[in-house]
């Protein structure tokens, strides 16, 4: 994301992302006057430019649709040379919700990942009183990878867990390409194979 994007991203934010009464994220970054959510997304994302290292990565992307910032999908690894594993996260602005579209945005992700960068494994978790993320994960094919109890804004919470190894992305690839219902095109993804591995092996 450049400057502009990610202020659209905070001003949609402010607008809210969820009910107020529930929240679906370890971080509840989503508390606070309209000033602290702004300043808060903000130096989040320019954090995560940077955040770019051998063995470990954070990607943070925009989602628009037509010219319109609806949310944004991120996705994040550990050990990624050795694990070739990593976990997704996506939010989107509340009028944008109920409409697919964040189906349509774990779908690409899978591309980027497994497609793009040749992951082995990519994981997600979403906690027990989100059905509208579960039903994502679900809906696009993941496996079941069990649940834990966490930590949430004082008070124990069920995270849910889901994997999606390679093999089941071969299996689900196709009705992916069907569902999505136009040829998935990755641009910059060689150059960003590419310096992954180059920080890994420095020449």
């Amino acid at each position: 994301m450049d400057d502009d994007l990610i202020v659209e991203l905070a001003k949609l934010a402010v607008l809210g992302v969820h009910d107020p009464a529930r929240m679906p994220f370890s971080n509840p970054w989503t508390r606070g006057t309209p000033d602290e959510i702004m300043r808060g997304m903000l130096a989040y994302q320019w954090q995560r430019r940077t955040a770019v290292a051998p063995q470990k990565f954070r990607l943070e992307y925009a989602v628009l649709v037509g010219d319109v910032v609806v949310g944004s999908q991120g996705c994040g690894a550990d050990d990624w040379q050795v694990l070739r594993r990593a976990h997704t996260g996506s939010w989107l602005g509340r009028e944008f919700q109920g409409q697919g579209i964040g189906t349509r945005m774990r779908m690409l992700m899978l591309q980027l990942l497994f497609d793009g960068l040749g992951a082995v494994e990519a994981t997600s978790t979403a906690f027990a009183d989100n059905p509208a993320s579960n039903a994502v994960s679900r809906r696009v094919g993941y496996l079941d990878g069990g649940s834990e109890v966490v930590a949430r804004e004082g008070a124990p919470a069920t995270r849910n867990r889901f994997r999606m190894p390679r093999e089941r992305w071969l299996e689900v690839r196709a009705d992916h390409a069907t569902r999505l219902g136009a040829p998935v095109v990755l641009e910059g993804t060689a150059s960003l194979r590419e310096q992954l591995d180059e920080l890994a092996n420095p020449s």
